[in-house]
């Protein structure tokens, strides 16, 4: 059995209790975490903040996964712009 403390702590902000239900199975070797210090965060963009957050947690030296609607073009533009990694919806399946 691992060690929780050497597992990475990882911080989800999702609404959408479909992906929430997603990212906890695969984060499974990884903490998930509901605040900082993470080791990586994991952002689901549609929120008016949502590219000011990802900008503050990777200005903070956080890796952050961003995912969206793959219709939602600038959004998903925007978090790169930001310094996100940033994908649709389809590929966080």
């Amino acid at each position: 059995m691992s060690n929780p403390s050497d597992s990475p702590t990882i911080l989800l902000e999702t609404t959408d209790l479909f992906f929430r239900a997603k990212l906890d199975g695969i984060v499974m070797g990884g903490v998930s975490a509901g605040a900082l210090p993470a080791d990586l965060a994991v952002i689901e963009l549609g929120r008016p903040d949502a590219t000011d957050r990802i900008r503050a947690l990777v200005e903070s030296g956080v890796p952050v996964l961003a995912f969206g609607s793959h219709v939602a073009a600038a959004q998903l533009r925007a978090a790169r712009d930001a310094g996100a990694t940033a994908v649709p919806n389809s590929q966080v399946e």
